[in-house]
């Protein structure tokens, strides 16, 4: 391939990104190199197993991919925020639409989530790490690889442009010779991995590693929302693996699983994604449910009403959310039949996903209610996720989606599940426990603003979507004649895009402000919480608990500050054994993202010559003798005394 063809050029948008990315690169080397932090990184992030440490790599990442999806989403406004209008041109749009969806859903909001539960799950629970610690650093570091491989794409050989769904035939090879889809094909598949090594290993810490007393029934909601979150994954991301394979070998190496010529069947993709696609909505909106839970018991100073009714609810959506994915395509010539079974499974999932509301309404009651930044988008998120849920009843019944269907309407109601029932919790987590992770609040004057921009403006670009969609405008249209009569509404949404991005800004630099000037004394428990990630200092000690606690009901914490039980003795202190370090899982990764980018040009040759690197990966990790390393009893002590003060 030719130097032209390689890189991707003739674009002013890109080449200002290209420009943009490479002094960035430049200088954070410059940075790094100034300040000799190399050496730190390698050791204290980059090879790390620490189960916290890991989790803020993953929200790090998350809070970048917004970034990237959100510039995605406000070129989209932009180019429709008045009637032929030339920002774009056609197939850049068709890539910035693709790489929005793509990366907000699997390179934001799964990042962001996983990160929250590595940080928060094991101090629910009473573990010192995750089950497998390396395996949680391998994870995070094939996602991440993924997660680059795919934003590479629109400066070198062009981004996807057959929507973040693929749809087969349009992503094949014969209506998409150009390699942008091959990127997606691999780079999902490699960050797939990292995601179904998570959701295993949370499966096991949970099951295995609960402090003494801790039954199923006694776990705090957000670690039930992750055991739930997690069988999904096991369910739902190998059927994605499948289909991402069969669309490898279809465009790599001509094999016809979705070619109708030879015998195959584009519709076997549909089935395939929206197997993987719907589970993956759930995926993302249970954690969710669970911070939520968390954050409006601890602020209403009271025990989370219905505990049995809301894990049952968990376990029904679960259930049903395997049940429902036909719905995606009730106008691709199913029978009526068809049509009727899972427009039924899909109004059934309103049924426990409405218990939830209720709970959280009545867990508010007579509540002594304090109004933080984590419960005010807690709040948010009743009424806006609400109206998503109503919309989907309506897009449920398969006579009336003929009309929604493919139209902004579905757009609407999409972002107004997920934004409220993903980036609300996430905001509302963080803003949580921000604390446990960094040992400082952030700044809750500066979090309003974050907090009042982005609803307002998250309300005002999604809502004209429901009536333009209804009036007749289809997704995915890149222009439109002013005779349509939309022009007015998608200013108006354009200008909404605008006031969630200044409320995103408001987000960083509150991050920026804490870092600086924000209050270290805060203690270990700043909002007199409920349950056991408070009983530990903030930030968390390398080694979580000095002592495994036992425990006896719900709210553990609580339960322990209400009868005196938070000191610890000496005596109870023992050598505690910790996982070492490891730098396997970075380079296995790295190795494999380099096979991937290979196999993305079809260089086939290459990638099988450099897949001997995950071979000896490996074989490498197979004779990694390493069996961890001990804290001292008297280090520990010392470590908490200086943290309670009170020893």
């Amino acid at each position: 391939m030719d130097l032209s063809n390689f890189f991707v050029t003739g674009d002013p948008l890109i080449l200002g990104s290209q420009i943009a990315i490479g002094l960035t690169m430049v200088g954070l080397v410059v940075l790094i190199t100034y300040l000799k932090k190399w050496k730190w990184l390698w050791e204290e992030w980059f090879t790390t197993v620490d189960h916290k440490k890991i989790g803020i790599m993953y929200i790090i990442a998350g809070v970048l991919m917004f970034f990237r999806g959100g510039v995605d989403g406000l070129m989209m406004r932009t180019q429709t925020s008045r009637p032929n209008m030339e920002f774009l041109d056609a197939q850049h749009y068709n890539e910035v639409f693709t790489t929005h969806g793509v990366v907000m859903i699997l390179f934001m909001a799964m990042p962001l989530l996983i990160g929250i539960i590595n940080v928060v799950m094991p101090l629910q629970i009473g573990a010192r790490d995750v089950a497998f610690p390396k395996l949680n650093a391998l994870s995070f570091w094939t996602f991440f690889v993924g997660a680059m491989l795919f934003n590479v794409s629109f400066v070198i050989g062009g981004s996807p442009d057959a929507g973040w769904t693929a749809y087969m035939p349009l992503a094949g090879k014969e209506f998409s010779p150009d390699i942008g889809n091959n990127y997606y094909a691999i780079a999902l598949q490699i960050a797939g991995i990292g995601t179904l090594a998570s959701g295993i290993n949370f499966i096991v810490t949970i099951l295995k590693m609960r402090a003494p007393g801790m039954k199923l029934m006694r776990m705090p909601m957000f670690t039930w929302t992750t055991l739930v979150t997690s069988v999904l994954i096991v369910a739902a991301f190998p059927i994605l693996t499948v289909a991402l394979a069969q669309m490898s070998l279809d465009r790599i190496f001509g094999a016809h699983f979705f070619t109708v010529a030879a015998g195959g069947d584009p519709m076997l993709w549909l089935n395939l994604f929206w197997l993987w696609g719907h589970p993956e909505v759930y995926i993302v909106v249970l954690p969710a449910f669970g911070m939520f839970s968390e954050v409006i018991a601890t602020f209403s100073r009271k025990n989370l009403f219905g505990y049995a009714t809301m894990v049952l609810s968990i376990v029904g959506i679960a259930f049903l959310s395997m049940l429902v994915w036909v719905h995606h395509f009730y106008t691709m010539g199913n029978s009526a039949a068809v049509n009727s079974v899972f427009s039924i499974t899909t109004m059934m999932i309103a049924i426990p996903t409405g218990v939830k509301i209720f709970n959280w309404l009545f867990t508010m009651r007579k509540g002594r209610i304090k109004f933080s930044n984590a419960m005010l988008w807690s709040l948010a998120f009743i009424p806006c996720f609400t109206i998503g849920g109503v919309t989907g009843v309506m897009l449920a019944m398969a006579a009336a989606d003929y009309q929604y269907h493919n139209t902004m309407f579905l757009v609407a109601h999409f972002h107004y599940v997920l934004i409220p029932g993903v980036v609300f919790a996430v905001f509302a987590g963080l803003y949580y426990w921000w604390p446990k992770m960094f040992g400082f609040k952030l700044n809750e004057k500066i979090g309003k603003w974050h907090f009042w921009l982005f609803i307002i403006g998250f309300n005002l670009t999604f809502m004209p979507m429901f009536f333009i969609g209804l009036d007749g405008m289809s997704r995915r249209m890149y222009t439109y004649s002013e005779s349509t009569g939309w022009g007015p509404w998608l200013l108006l949404s354009a200008i909404g895009a605008f006031i969630l991005a200044a409320g995103f800004a408001a987000l960083v630099y509150n991050i920026y402000w804490s870092f600086r000037y924000a209050s270290r004394d805060i203690g270990g428990d700043p909002w007199d919480a409920r349950t056991l990630e408070w009983a530990t200092a903030s930030p968390v000690q390398e080694y979580n608990f000095a002592v495994v606690p036992e425990v006896s009901d719900h709210d553990e914490f609580w339960n322990m500050k209400k009868a005196g039980r938070t000191k610890i003795k000496r005596e109870d202190i023992k050598d505690i054994h910790m996982p070492s370090s490891s730098g396997i899982p970075i380079l296995f990764s790295i190795a494999l993202g380099i096979v991937g980018f290979f196999l993305v040009f079809e260089w086939i040759t290459l990638a099988a010559i450099f897949s001997v690197l995950i071979i000896a990966g490996l074989i490498a990790n197979s004779f990694d003798y390493d069996d961890g390393y001990h804290i001292p009893a008297e280090k520990v002590w010392e470590t908490e005394r200086k943290w309670r003060g009170d020893l």
